[in-house]
């Protein structure tokens, strides 16, 4: 038997600066690079021709072709790990094996099961710090519990920063050491129970013109170039969060803060791994939510009759992204004009969204509804006809989405926003005083 150190790619889908793979190439055995499409995860998806999976599939074949030209080649599974962990482990002599760590309920327990199926075979269990640049507990009060504001969060994370946070892996030094192999291929869309998807994904190229005007153009979302599109990039690991947080400190400190929220966020889910389910502050689990369910599929198509929460929602359905302006004006809609459960929200944009990432859609959505870190307060609700004036004064965005505006076809609001203000805050003041 030959052997190797693995590496199990995940959400880290390159090459260079990768902290877990630099790890695995100095180990001092040949890496034999492996990704996982985990039934566990596929079999929960209805829509077989999800985005997300056409993107995986095309960014593996890409990333299988620069180990082939590097005399290797990516092991692409379909299985569950587990079972992946057995067959590699029959096939080779594994000393090591190496991954970048992962916060999310599900990862956290499906890599306790590989430590402990390693570990009784007497192998080493590598794990590493690539998703974030702060992770668990790094960015902690002085009593050692975790931050539930984000100022405080942001000035600590900020004196805790120094250039070595965000010093890039040089992994290209160490690529001679792949295993070598030749022939591997990535298993067909079609054996998975998947097909291609039509739906255009944003390039991973960082254009240093949009984060240099971030601060001014990222609240509005008829602008083309207002913010980057990075997010799916992001949570699949095709762009490495210290390239990207090299270029804010260097352009731009708005930019630098979104980082510092996308880590405060995965901190979150890390220390409230029942926050999917559970409100963190445990008395919004007591409003009584209208859940109208026919209000839900009206704002899910986009014709609840507010012009820019109905843009929002259907440039989603079109084409898997929603600008964050807008993603904030349409949950706080659902949740406090609509009274509806803001799991329900949640739920649908994690079926949609590209940029899909546990972490900050539970972290966004609990934040919409008041119910979360450093919530909106529950009397904050915003306003959609304001909104609108505010950030599509000129209707360029709403007019794209919602060509039918100023005709008969335009349904009326399926609720008045004074009204459902004031039911809203009668609802979640009765919770509250519980």
């Amino acid at each position: 038997m030959q052997e190797v150190s693995v590496f199990w790619f995940r959400r880290d889908l390159r090459l260079e600066d990768n902290a877990g793979l630099w790890k695995a190439l100095k180990s001092g055995n040949p890496v034999l690079p492996i990704f996982i499409f985990d039934k566990t995860i596929l079999e929960k998806l209805e829509d077989k021709s999800d985005a997300r999976v056409s993107f995986l599939h095309q960014t593996l074949t890409a990333l299988n072709a620069q180990l082939q030209g590097l005399g290797s080649g990516l092991h692409v599974f379909h299985s569950t790990p587990l079972e992946v962990m057995e067959e590699l482990a029959a096939t080779y002599r594994v000393k090591n094996i190496f991954f970048n760590r992962d916060y999310e309920p599900y990862a956290k327990l499906r890599d306790k099961e590989v430590y402990d199926f390693w570990t009784e075979k007497g192998v080493g269990v590598v794990g590493a710090k690539d998703h974030v640049i702060f992770e668990k507990d790094e960015v902690v009060k002085a009593d050692g519990t975790p931050y539930l504001v984000f100022s405080p969060y942001g000035r600590a994370w900020r004196k805790l920063l120094t250039p070595y946070q965000y010093k890039a892996y040089p992994n290209a030094t160490y690529f001679g050491n792949f295993f070598p192999c030749e022939g591997t291929r990535v298993p067909e869309l079609e054996a998975m129970g998947f097909e291609k998807t039509a739906i255009p994904i944003p390039s991973s190229e960082i254009d240093t013109s949009i984060i240099k005007t971030y601060d001014e153009t990222r609240n509005f979302p008829a602008q083309k170039r207002g913010t980057t599109r990075l997010g799916i990039h992001l949570r699949f690991g095709t762009l490495s969060v210290r390239r990207l947080l090299e270029y804010g400190l260097k352009y731009n400190d708005t930019f630098v803060n979104e980082l510092i929220w996308r880590d405060f966020y995965q901190m979150a889910l890390y220390n409230f791994s029942e926050s999917r389910e559970k409100a963190i502050k445990p008395k919004y689990d007591l409003i009584r939510w209208e859940n109208n369910e026919a209000h839900f599929e009206a704002w899910c198509k986009g014709k609840t009759g507010y012009p820019i929460v109905d843009a929002g929602m259907r440039e989603l359905n079109a084409t898997g992204y929603m600008h964050n302006r807008v993603r904030m004006i349409v949950a706080s809609f659902l949740t406090k004009h609509l009274l509806i459960d803001w799991r329900w929200g949640e739920a649908y944009f994690a079926e949609k969204l590209l940029d899909f990432d546990l972490a900050s859609n539970v972290g966004g959505w609990q934040w919409a509804s008041g119910s979360g870190l450093d919530a909106a307060p529950y009397f904050r609700v915003f306003n959609p006809t304001a909104q609108m004036e505010k950030f599509d004064k000129d209707l360029k965005y709403i007019n794209k989405w919602v060509p039918e505006l100023k005709t008969h076809l335009y349904p009326q609001p399926i609720v008045e926003h004074k009204w459902a203000r004031e039911r809203c805050l009668e609802r979640f003041k009765e919770a509250l005083n519980a």
